[in-house]
């Protein structure tokens, strides 16, 4: 399996991770396959269980797709989920509606009886819908990768639950480290297998997310963030060495700097926390990505336009990916995506 081309015609977003600039940056969203788009939802019924939409590539190809025909985005963004790899993993993963996800919390002995890669077929129905993909989507359209980063997966697994603080698994590292970190060193081999087969099934690029990199303290986010996605880094790069990479530390404050430099990814998803002073300076190392708050997104207005212009002012000479600084809101109206795109192009 190995989708990977010569791309003969100008994909933006590649070409930003590539180091280009452009005088209005390409633009896609965080979860812009989703909620708040009244097709989805009409596919989400359908599916029934939300892992069964993560694991039917008819389905999750047309949902990927759906946001792209609609705005027209320089990049699609693989329809899944981050516990798709402790699901693979052995681990009872579920959804509850209304809810969110739900795991059997994880005990220091059941570590050692985690799957191994062995267990990556169990994932075959995502590489099926990214070769779908590669061959449905425009040919300028990006098509990016993705996975969770071993710190934040591992909160799901210890707590069971995403939790406001995540202290359950802050918790677990401190009383259990030589576990913990045995944890966080099979999610992240797991992880670069699954990365590996995505761009080789035909993913332009890949990102990785690491929505609870906030929690941390400097030392510990060295340890648990910056370190095992540093590894997934080079084991990705060991089989294929042009990689492009987009790392998304969350919240993660002055730690983005040691976070680019260590971990050695192509670009910088911000959250819209990031002072923009800061962001420019982050910039001169590589392409960014990012801020807008999703909140500006939900209200629209000039409290939309503010934001865009600040972004494009300040970070519109480099690289720059233009996205949010988190996911899109449910409740946002698709008129303000649109009044955002027709903004971000000029």
């Amino acid at each position: 399996m190995n989708k990977r081309e010569e791309i003969p015609f100008e994909r933006k977003v590649l070409n930003v991770l590539n180091g280009q600039s452009y005088d209005r940056p390409p633009i896609w969203m965080m979860r812009q396959a989703g909620r708040y788009l009244p097709e989805y939802l009409k596919i989400r019924k359908q599916a029934g269980g939300f892992l069964n939409l993560c694991y039917t590539p008819d389905l999750a190809v047309e949902v990927t797709l759906q946001p792209i025909r609609r705005f027209k985005f320089d990049a699609a963004i693989l329809f899944s989920d981050i516990l798709v790899v402790p699901d693979a993993m052995g681990r009872n993963v579920r959804f509850v509606e209304g809810e969110g996800p739900r795991l059997d919390p994880i005990t220091p002995d059941e570590i050692n009886n985690l799957k191994n890669i062995d267990a990556i077929e169990h994932l075959n129905p995502v590489f099926e819908t990214i070769e779908i993909l590669r061959e449905e989507l425009p040919k300028e359209v990006t098509l990016l990768g993705f996975c969770g980063a071993p710190w934040t997966v591992a909160t799901y697994m210890i707590a069971g639950k995403g939790t406001p603080d995540q202290a359950p698994a802050r918790l677990f590292s401190y009383e259990n480290e030589t576990a913990f970190e045995k944890l966080l060193d099979k999610i992240a081999v797991f992880s670069a297998s699954y990365l590996i087969l995505q761009l080789q099934a035909g993913a332009d690029a890949i990102q990785i997310f690491d929505s609870w990199a906030g929690v941390l303290s400097e030392k510990d986010f060295t340890k648990w963030c910056i370190k095992p996605v540093n590894k997934i880094v080079k084991l990705v790069r060991d089989v294929i060495p042009d990689a492009r990479i987009i790392g998304f530390p969350k919240s993660a404050g002055l730690n983005y700097q040691s976070y680019r430099e260590l971990t050695q990814v192509d670009c910088l998803g911000l959250d819209w926390s990031v002072p923009m002073s800061f962001a420019r300076e982050l910039q001169k190392s590589g392409a960014v990505q990012g801020n807008l708050d999703p909140m500006r997104l939900l209200a629209g207005g000039s409290a939309l336009n503010e934001g865009v212009d600040d972004i494009i002012e300040n970070l519109g000479n480099g690289p720059l990916i233009f996205n949010l600084g988190h996911g899109i809101t449910p409740q946002t109206p698709i008129e303000n995506v649109e009044q955002m795109i027709k903004r971000v192009r000029g």
